[in-house]
């Protein structure tokens, strides 16, 4: 299911609501209708479409009794800017992912534990580590905002370069580029406009010097 299903899905209050108590504690049909105060045919009617998605999961216990529980982590980023509109989806990455290789990023990390050793078993420890992950939690949101501002800054930019009537495509065809968009479909696909228009865009910013062509698509120069 795409980030765009998702937002769909969990644009109902009692959806947001069955997975706020099952991030909690694993429930039943039972339990989760008391706690909403719908029907247990609604409640069944919601967790079947969370299934659907990928995020509800459930097992049957030794009383046959059916318990839900959250099936995997997952985020889900909504960006509304002057200059886009857009959703996304990301699962927690590899154990294995070095994270020191990102190349404007600076993280201290420290070599996680294997489960049973003393420092794994130590709940001191893994309070401490707790709190510093939330802190980088923290701080990496912020971060996030002021891209987001930057970018917002940046685009408006670009687009008091070509004048109110055009600034804003171009700056969205140069983001499109930016992000690693490089044919004209592509990018027409990305900005909502016919590939004609964004063919005459690519050719202006080309006499410009700001766009090049880079075998069958194009690229920042």
């Amino acid at each position: 299911m795409d980030s765009a299903e998702l937002l769909d899905l969990l644009g109902n209050e009692n959806r947001r609501r069955i997975l706020r108590l099952l991030a909690r504690k694993p429930c039943y049909v039972t339990e989760i209708s008391e706690y909403l105060g719908v029907s247990p045919k609604a409640v069944i009617d919601h967790l079947r479409k969370l299934e659907e998605a990928g995020l509800v999961e459930s097992r049957v216990d030794d009383q046959r009794r059916k318990y839900f529980s959250i099936a995997r982590n997952l985020r889900l980023e909504v960006n509304v800017s002057p200059y886009a509109f857009g959703t996304k989806s990301a699962y927690p990455a590899s154990r294995s992912l070095d994270m020191t290789g990102c190349r404007y990023l600076s993280l201290h990390l420290e070599r996680e534990s294997e489960p049973g050793t003393e420092r794994g078993d130590d709940l001191s420890a893994l309070a401490g580590e707790l709190e510093r992950l939330e802190t980088l939690e923290n701080e990496l949101s912020m971060a996030q905002r002021w891209v987001q501002g930057r970018l917002t800054d940046v685009m408006d930019d670009i687009s008091e370069r070509f004048g109110e009537a055009d600034g804003r495509f171009y700056a969205e065809v140069l983001s499109a580029l930016a992000n690693g968009t490089t044919t004209t479909e592509g990018i027409a696909r990305r900005v909502d406009a016919s590939p004609e228009m964004v063919a005459d865009a690519l050719a202006s910013l080309e006499d410009l010097g700001v766009v090049a062509r880079s075998g069958g698509g194009w690229r920042l120069d």
